[in-house]
């Protein structure tokens, strides 16, 4: 990982500075010619306000981002904050912010099969279920949509509304039940009741009591139980959105675009991080008014090994690597036939005097056949191939290849350097 590290003395002069490690890591990946998308994301551990990721798109990849055909809305699936798309129909009259203790009539929504997931919290006592519609029809379509929960947006619901999930319990629901029976044989005398915390994405019906099979296995009834129903965002009137999103699904930013998911290997990260670390070790600075101030950190990053490895992966064919420019270990490889190899160096010093804009230049001249070396060269992923063959002889034409771009093409010597930096260019 290439690191870097940013101290200003006000957030005016760190978000420039921000800025500007985003436009430097921009230009990197604009030189690399390779797609890439830059996404608004959640700062996570590292902490701070302002977050952005640099991604190619590898179905080898660990993340998955959002992005929008209209707008230019992009971001990290981990941002998502469990507040539905506002519509016409999203808030229903009456509705109160926050969630109830049973007390509120249920509304009634659109929805195709309901579905539930389940998860606990950290100190075991409430039980969350997220019901969301498990399969649904988007719009001009009249194929089912097979849904997921998006456990970022319930643990996003869940931590305003004041709990702390732990999403990593691969049985909440016999973890929950074990809870209360240990608490129940302990005659534990806490006035902390057992919760159930059930949450209903838009689409669904929202029922005041849903069932629940596994009371008797716990040794409980009903009335033993703290019921909640969560419709709308804690405070809010907003409704939830329960579910991952699938391509298709219209963009909530701009409400005309249509959203796809893609997965996605990061490269590199932004972060802002403010006053969270200078503030709790107390580093300070004087500033140009001479008052003592919390130092405004930043924290960037590129992983170089681990970009190396993604462009070889997305670039990569059944001949071999295929390098961009920027990273190749030469720019162009000369391939002599035998016979050649004089002609060749003549060719090498054409390519190599310009010296306004140098190519990097490599001569193959071991003891090999022509087809070893041009089979090497492709497996090595040279952007391009200059073969000095039997054209050369009778008209001094040369064989220039560039696989990345599709291009086998014969050129004249006059034109050859003039043609190399137009392959070079857009590579």
């Amino acid at each position: 990982m290439k690191d870097l590290y940013t101290f200003d003395d006000n957030v005016e002069n760190a978000l420039r500075t921000y800025e500007s490690v985003k436009s430097a890591y921009t230009r990197l990946f604009n030189e690399l010619k390779i797609p890439y998308l830059t996404a608004a994301a959640d700062s996570g551990n590292m902490g701070g306000n302002m977050s952005h990721e640099f991604h190619f798109i590898s179905s080898k990849g660990e993340d998955t981002l959002i992005s929008c055909n209209h707008c230019d809305s992009v971001y990290n699936e981990e941002l998502a904050d469990g507040i539905a798309p506002s519509s016409p129909h999203s808030e229903q009259a009456g509705s109160a912010p926050g969630f109830d203790l049973e007390g509120k009539p249920a509304a009634t929504s659109a929805r195709v099969s309901t579905g539930v997931w389940s998860a606990i919290s950290k100190d075991k006592r409430t039980l969350i279920r997220a019901w969301y519609p498990k399969f649904t029809v988007q719009e001009g379509s009249t194929k089912p949509v097979t849904r997921e929960v998006n456990a970022h947006a319930v643990k996003a619901i869940v931590s305003a509304a004041g709990y702390d999930l732990d999403a990593s319990i691969e049985n909440p629901v016999l973890q929950w039940t074990a809870h209360i029976k240990s608490a129940k044989a302990d005659h534990e005398s806490s006035t902390e009741r057992p919760q159930v915390l059930d949450l209903y994405d838009s689409h669904v019906h929202a029922y005041n009591r849903p069932p629940l099979k596994i009371l008797e296995e716990a040794g409980c009834v009903i009335e033993d139980i703290d019921c909640l129903r969560l419709d709308s965002f804690p405070k809010t009137n907003r409704k939830l959105s329960l579910t991952r999103v699938q391509d298709g699904d219209q963009c909530p930013k701009c409400t005309q675009g249509v959203l796809k998911s893609q997965t996605t290997v990061e490269l590199g990260h932004t972060f802002h991080l403010g006053t969270r670390y200078s503030e709790v070790l107390k580093a300070r600075i004087v500033n140009s008014e001479n008052d003592r101030v919390p130092m405004q950190m930043g924290c960037h990053g590129i992983g170089v090994s681990r970009m190396i490895t993604a462009v070889a992966d997305s670039l990569a064919d059944a001949k071999g690597l295929n390098w961009p420019k920027i990273i190749a270990p030469w720019e162009v490889v000369i391939v002599p036939a035998p016979g050649n190899q004089e002609d060749a160096l003549g060719v090498y010093d054409l390519l190599a005097s310009d010296k306004a804009s140098p190519i990097d230049v490599l001569l193959d001249d071991r003891d090999k056949t022509t087809g070893w070396k041009l089979g090497d060269a492709d497996l090595i992923g040279y952007p391009v191939i200059v073969v000095v063959g039997n054209g050369w002889k009778t008209n001094r034409i040369l064989e220039v290849q560039c696989r990345r771009l599709g291009i086998r093409q014969d050129v004249p010597d006059g034109g050859l350097l003039p043609f190399v930096q137009s392959l070079l260019a857009q590579l």
